[in-house]
């Protein structure tokens, strides 16, 4: 069977690497790419195995971003191949619109049983931005239907992220991304996170205490008009990889109690095992009214997502039809039963290899490779949450100017990373580092060590070159 250059031969089709490449250029429009830059660095991945990704050409990588912060046990984990297959063998998909399916309560009860005491309901969706979309129109819904139609308002932690839908790009605080769809969005609530690196105390329990006492302040002015507030637990993701300090999170769970807001946490990068939890929000015992969930959900495999919501929650939608309760949302692939089945494959795998616990100890390891990394010249700031590690790179250290942003020194030193055979992303100068959690404990010193050499040559040698 032919299609344009691909052929079929015994199950895998055989590329012609080049015209391939001409082909992504001339039909491909990539996220968060800038599609000159593509046309220059052009990337095509054609399989994997274990936490290695290989291209096109035969050259082999080591996934350094977990696929974009989803991939769990590696590609091409047997039992969740087999799950998927299995599946096949009875349906691939049908509608979840007034009709549940198996996999989806299998893994809905599942996914209540480790969550958070108090989520007892399951909403899916299939995608993080989705989760989160649905998360913030329950929240504002609730209140509605609870007759509270003064309450309206999102708060938001600055720098959030939560997706790129009119929703969540709303509750989200990120100008780079965000700017330019202004009018498009509804007026969120911001709020400071609580930076410790660049705050002039460099104290995190002053930082922490800072931030509480402005949101506290904004609560007392404004709780009547507030339906939620959204955060990343821990740890940003996008917003630069910023890490909160303890105590700061249960704090904010305080607040929601104390002023009537429903506290949504989005877990979709946080979730199953990434920061030695299976959720972030576990490490405070937080217990949040709404709670996303998404990219390891599945393993890293297929596009399944989830809202989960409390009983309270789920109550004020119940009804007769004729008392226009009900949450009119839904996606054509809401509970997907190939997704479905791959999940449950999933969490039987983190419950019978004790992924949690080991992702915990390879965090403490990985906390001592690192080390060495501060010491560089131009390595600002270290920040680690588990297996989610962010590492900015800035012009001084001492005085923590950052370089010139056309000068894009985190983006070389991932394309010189690439070339070392590593692939990850930089959210401007701040180098993205997320393993997947199978990762070895030689892999991640060989990750490691590419980090810190593709950091030397981004910002010594092209630093150099680029001041001349």
């Amino acid at each position: 069977m032919e299609i344009g250059i691909l052929k079929r031969s015994g199950g895998r089709w055989k590329l012609n690497p080049q015209q391939l490449l001409e082909k992504s250029k001339k039909y491909m429009w990539l996220p968060f790419t800038q599609m000159s830059d593509y046309e220059r660095d052009p990337l095509i991945i054609e399989s994997g195995e274990g936490v290695v990704v290989k291209d096109i050409y035969g050259k082999e990588y080591l996934d350094g971003n977990s696929s974009l912060w989803l991939n769990v046990h590696g590609h091409r984990k047997a039992e969740i191949d087999e799950a998927i297959r299995k599946q096949l063998e009875s349906i691939a998909h049908s509608t979840l619109l007034g009709a549940a399916n198996v996999p989806s309560v299998l893994l809905a009860e599942r996914l209540i049983n480790i969550a958070p005491e108090g989520l007892t309901r399951v909403f899916y969706s299939d995608s993080g931005a989705t989760a989160v979309e649905i998360a913030v129109k329950m929240a504002y819904q609730y209140w509605q239907n609870k007759g509270r139609s003064e309450k309206t308002k999102f708060v938001t932690l600055s720098n959030g992220y939560h997706g790129d839908t009119v929703g969540t790009m709303s509750v989200g605080s990120i100008d780079l991304y965000h700017k330019v769809y202004t009018s498009l969005l509804f007026d969120a609530l911001v709020v400071p996170f609580p930076a410790v690196y660049r705050h002039p105390s460099g104290d995190a329990q002053t930082v922490c205490n800072e931030s509480l006492q402005s949101l506290r302040e904004l609560f007392e002015k404004r709780h009547s008009e507030i339906a939620g507030l959204t955060l990343e637990p821990l740890i940003q993701g996008a917003g630069g990889m910023n890490t909160m300090p303890r105590g700061y999170l249960k704090g904010v769970e305080s607040l929601c109690r104390e002023f009537d807001i429903l506290l949504i946490a989005d877990e979709v990068a946080t979730g199953f095992g990434r920061t030695g939890k299976m959720f972030a929000v576990e490490h405070e015992g937080v217990r949040p009214d709404l709670m996303t969930v998404a990219k390891g959900l599945t393993g890293g495999y297929l596009p399944v997502a989830a809202t989960l919501a409390t009983e309270q929650v789920y109550d004020a939608f119940y009804g007769e039809y004729e008392e226009m309760k009900t949450f009119f949302h839904g996606h054509s692939y809401t509970g997907n039963q190939l997704g479905c089945a791959a999940a449950l494959a999933n969490l039987d795998i983190f419950e019978r290899e004790r992924l949690v616990e080991q992702a915990s100890d390879k965090a403490k390891l990985l906390s001592e490779l690192l080390h060495d990394l501060g010491e560089l010249d131009h390595v600002g700031d270290i920040r680690q949450c588990g297996l989610i590690c962010g590492i900015e790179l800035v012009q001084d250290q001492k005085t923590k100017v950052p370089f010139p942003f056309k000068w894009r020194v985190g983006y070389r030193s991932t394309l010189k990373m690439r070339e070392l055979g590593m692939l990850t992303r930089p959210l401007g100068d701040v180098i993205v580092f997320m393993p997947p959690l199978a990762a070895t404990e030689e892999q991640l010193g060989e990750m490691v060590r590419i980090l810190k050499e593709g950091i030397v040559w981004a910002t010594t040698f092209q630093y150099g070159a680029t001041t001349n």
